[in-house]
């Protein structure tokens, strides 16, 4: 599929936006492996998301059915490409899962691999779980996620105590389960989906388990470990002891990152326009100190609180110009999931933009540091590769035809960047979106964007 994206884009009202993903990978975890029964609300029907939950119903027992149907439920809303939508754009799912958990204990072997599809939250989070069920597991993914490096969480996970093994450093993943052992654990590299795998493995370890942060990354597994009544400790790195949660209720917030391209779109076509119902974490926030600094002003507005989580509005007020911004490599890893979107504006700067040491991009599900360069020469402007930054000559786009590579965020970022374009884009591989943002086009249509998808 295609998104086509006209000039003339006048963003108005107020929108929300699919459930994170981040915080529902973690809350269908906690739920699967509670004691007891658990109701989640705004799950998002996002292919990743689905991942996770089609693995944790191979593992589960009773949580099994609840699982398996809400995941066929969401499979088929994505795939139905908009056949179904609310006034918002978003997909229609039953809003309520309920899942009967029987504690960690209750976990089983699956007779199959699991599948993670092109979801590496999937895969990290789910090995720190394994690492103490009993039995033998195989994680394994895509052809992409098969690429993206799983060294990094195999290697706390044997200081535990668990047998992991991975294919030259990548998935499928093998897993022997057992008694762990707490750690203090350094990570070589900030990443949240390693802190979480080892907090979720320190629930079950003899001792104390610490994970100490290279730079500080989204702290949703703790947030919702805390609120479980799990002793959480923040000090010289976030740590943990034993502890079996019992069944919990929340309502998923809305993801800020997906949030983020609303954000940036009304920047681009100098609009106003408002963001509902989103989770505002302040490790989840860093892109709007970075597009404050290319002039876009906002009002953050925290509203109520789900499992530890603020959420609330973001309000972008349109109407100034874009500056050029430099990213150094300490905040690069802050905003690592946020640089496509931040370069989709850096492209209408009155000026050069930098992202500094942003080799990670390399690694995600394409690599986003070759992709973005080239995606923003095809549509009209001008960026480079300088080795691991990235580097964008501001001055706008004149059109042209771009391609997604598979990738949900390059999907997203280029069609935003393409609002402000001059001339007609084109847009291929669409349909990737829909792994972090089903019904993106919509949503974006419902704000007043001039785009169509078409097959």
């Amino acid at each position: 599929m295609q998104i086509i994206v006209r000039p003339g884009a006048d963003l108005r009202g107020e929108v929300s936006v699919p459930g994170d993903k981040s915080i529902a990978h973690r809350w269908l975890i906690l739920a699967a492996t509670a004691r007891g029964r658990s109701y989640l609300r705004g799950l998002p029907p996002a292919l990743d998301v689905i991942s996770t939950a089609s693995s944790l119903a191979a593992v589960s027992g009773r949580a099994r059915p609840a699982l398996e149907v809400w995941a066929s439920k969401a499979g088929a809303t994505v795939e139905g490409a908009g056949s179904t939508w609310n006034e918002h754009g978003l997909a229609e799912v039953s809003d309520l899962l309920e899942v009967e958990g029987e504690g960690r204990s209750g976990l089983r072997s699956s007779t199959a691999d699991l599948d993670c599809g092109n979801s590496g939250t999937s895969m990290r989070l789910l090995a720190g779980i394994l690492a103490a069920a009993p039995f033998r597991s195989v994680l394994t993914g895509d052809p992409s996620l098969r690429t993206r490096p799983m060294e990094r969480v195999a290697a706390p996970l044997r200081s535990m105590g668990a047998t992991v093994r991975t294919d030259d450093g990548h998935a499928p993943l093998f897993i022997e389960g057992g008694a762990l052992r707490g750690v203090r654990y350094v990570m070589p590299v900030a990443s949240a989906q390693v802190k979480g795998a080892v907090l979720f493995a320190g629930l079950a370890a003899e001792g104390t388990t610490t994970v100490v942060e290279p730079a500080p990354v989204r702290d949703h597994t703790e947030r919702a470990l805390e609120a479980l009544g799990a002793p959480i400790l923040r000090e010289d790195g976030v740590s943990v002891q034993a502890f079996q949660h019992d069944g919990f209720q929340g309502a998923v917030p809305g993801d800020p990152s997906s949030a983020a391209f609303l954000v940036a779109a009304a920047a681009i076509t100098g609009s106003s326009v408002g963001i509902i119902g989103v989770g505002l974490n302040p490790t989840r926030l860093r892109f709007l100190d970075v597009m404050r600094r290319m002039g876009v002003q906002t009002e953050v507005t925290v509203e109520r609180e789900e499992l530890g989580e603020p959420v609330g509005s973001i309000r972008v007020q349109g109407g100034t110009d874009i500056l050029p911004v430099r990213v150094e490599p300490q905040e690069v890893a802050l905003v690592i999931d946020e640089i496509p979107v931040l370069a989709a504006m850096a492209i209408h700067a009155r000026g050069d933009s930098w992202f500094l040491h942003a080799g990670e991009l390399r690694v995600k599900e394409s690599d986003r540091l070759f992709g973005l360069a080239a995606g923003i020469r095809a549509m009209g402007g001008e960026a480079a590769e300088e080795g691991d930054d990235l580097v964008i000559a501001g001055g706008g786009l004149t059109g042209g035809e771009a391609t997604s590579g598979g990738d949900h965020r390059m999907a997203m970022a280029f069609a935003v960047a393409a609002l402000g374009a001059t001339g007609e884009v084109t847009i291929g591989g669409a349909e990737a979106a829909d792994v972090s943002f089903p019904g993106f086009t919509q949503t974006m249509q419902a704000a007043g964007a001039p785009m169509e998808l078409e097959p």
